[in-house]
């Protein structure tokens, strides 16, 4: 039948679309779930950085789970660096998340596990850029800032691989939050945490301190961090992007170091 204009109507056919390449739907962990629903209740309630969470087991009553898989949601959190747990004292907010694309890049990686890499690229350039924008414009606020972020880090290597982890995020955030853009800042944020919740996520299930974590190398990451702080605190923008640039390639040498491990 045509179509005014002349143009016909493609009939319609009667057989299916081959859907065959369609990957299957990824079934979301409960201990994920019960994550999702802290961090929105930390969101949603405004909690300040300090705020202390309630115990594990009252939490598994109130959100009806077990004890270890609440216990593994706030090591999730702590991926993010929105929770940290202290031996003998509970979990505490570090900061408040950010409504964020966390869950779009999330999905695309899930879909797509061989992108990560095009990720850990993307999250250089944000860095690269952020630090390098930091440096130009820190004040004497965002130097004291970034001087505790680097000691909170310090105090965190030879502890538990969650704690490093949620040291680390808050260090780099700290870092590019500094360019001043809450755009930039948003985005990093969305793709750090994505990244290292997929690269670092089976030590912390495995509660696995990676070598380069061990006490004795505490001198050799403190060397990666440095720099970066360093940079800024002389406002050199190229020297600051250079210590990003060799941080990352630190980085990705630690997890092609895992892998090639038995």
């Amino acid at each position: 039948m045509p179509e005014p204009g002349g143009r016909r109507i493609p009939a319609p056919s009667r057989v299916p679309v081959d859907m065959s390449s369609v990957q299957q739907v990824v079934v979301q962990r409960l201990s994920d779930e019960v994550a999702e629903r802290i961090r929105t209740f930390i969101l949603d309630e405004g909690l300040a950085e300090g705020a202390r969470l309630p115990s594990e087991r009252a939490l598994a009553e109130l959100l009806g789970a077990s004890r270890p898989t609440v216990s593994q949601a706030l090591r999730t959190l702590s991926l993010m660096g929105l929770v940290e747990t202290r031996r003998g004292s509970g979990a505490y907010v570090m900061r408040q998340p950010d409504r964020s694309i966390t869950a779009s890049v999330n999905l695309m990686l899930e879909l797509d596990r061989e992108s990560v890499s095009s990720l850990a690229e993307l999250r250089l350039w944000l860095e690269t850029r952020g630090a390098g924008e930091a440096a130009g414009r820190v004040d004497d606020l965002g130097l004291r800032r970034t001087r505790v972020a680097l000691e909170r880090l310090h105090g965190s290597i030879g502890g538990t691989t969650s704690g490093w982890i949620a040291a680390d995020t808050i260090f780099h955030a700290t870092i590019v939050g500094m360019a001043g853009n809450p755009y930039l800042t948003s985005i990093y944020e969305s793709v750090h945490n994505a990244l290292v919740s997929f690269l670092y996520r089976p030590w912390v299930e495995n509660d696995e301190v990676p070598h380069w974590l061990q006490p004795d190398e505490a001198a050799a990451q403190m060397a990666l961090h440095e720099p970066i702080v360093a940079g800024i605190e002389s406002r050199d923008s190229e020297a600051t992007m250079r210590a990003v640039q060799h941080h990352h390639e630190a980085m990705l040498e630690h997890l092609g170091d895992r892998s090639r491990r038995p």
